[in-house]
């Protein structure tokens, strides 16, 4: 009897696996709107996190070796739904008062903009929103996934040459790539794109070059909140009367740190670790 039960209970459990893997695909355009609905849900709860960002770049030469070495330490908080930066250490080094001085002021005014700027704007007239971007790209071949045992909704997208873009939307149309997006929650877990052709900006002065690329990371954080954890970006680039510029940036996010519920939102409040105490 219990072998019986025991085979029933494995084909009862594949027949729902595969019920479960033949579930619709959700369509791409609403899938993306669901994506920012709930991120819009959780934009308060991410005004009581703060975690550490570190930024190594290594400059190439033309064979690919490296030149140069420079890291840089931020803490990054959010203000009014909106994400800051902090710079708190160069190459290792905690900064110059002097430099310290001049940081704090510069973070007071991008805190300033911040609180003027209402959620769900942004206060970079450079950034592009996913709902405009999906205007100008063009989607393909969606699919059901897995990505650290989760289920996850990915598909490739690419520029429309037909598109219109203004301004910066322009180069949408120079890349393509690949999102991941959690099934579960509507997050975007993993997106990478790389420049299928060279992008000029500042009247032609300066260009991203072909073959320039990145990877972004993010995770679930106490089971509430999706943040980043890494991210590697390959950037070729030109310049008039330079010869070119190439590097590569690698980006690790950490240390997610969870305020008092009376702390002030802003730099250097109090915060205490979710697995740990106060510090």
């Amino acid at each position: 009897m219990k072998n019986l039960l025991f085979l029933l209970l494995i084909l009862f459990s594949a027949a729902a696996l595969a019920q479960s893997s033949e579930a619709p695909l959700p369509n791409v355009p609403t899938l993306i709107q669901q994506v920012q609905e709930h991120q819009r849900k959780l934009d308060q709860v991410r005004e009581n996190y703060t975690y550490h960002e570190t930024a190594v770049t290594n400059e190439l030469d033309r064979n690919g070796k490296i030149k140069k070495t420079e890291s840089e330490e931020i803490e990054v908080f959010f203000v009014n739904t909106h994400e800051v930066h902090r710079k708190i250490r160069k190459n290792g080094k905690e900064l110059s008062p002097d430099d310290q001085k001049k940081e704090q002021e510069r973070v007071q005014k991008e805190v300033e903009k911040a609180l003027k700027t209402p959620p769900g704007q942004t206060t970079d007239k450079h950034e592009v929103s996913i709902s405009r971007m999906l205007q100008i790209m063009k989607v393909s071949n969606p699919r059901r996934e897995q990505m650290d045992g989760r289920s996850v909704i990915t598909f490739d997208f690419e520029g429309d040459p037909h598109a219109k873009a203004q301004g910066d939307e322009a180069v949408l149309k120079k890349i393509s790539g690949t999102i991941w997006i959690d099934e579960k929650d509507r997050e975007v877990r993993r997106l990478t794109a790389r420049f299928d052709d060279n992008f000029h900006l500042g009247f032609g002065l300066f260009s991203i070059g072909k073959g320039s690329n990145l990877t972004f990371d993010q995770k679930l954080v106490n089971e509430e909140l999706w943040l980043p954890t890494s991210a590697q970006i390959h950037i070729v680039a030109h310049a008039i009367g330079v010869i070119g510029w190439r590097g590569d940036i690698a980006i690790t996010d950490n240390d997610y740190q969870k305020f008092h519920a009376d702390a002030a939102q802003q730099p250097g409040a109090t915060v205490v670790n979710s697995d740990g105490p106060p510090h």
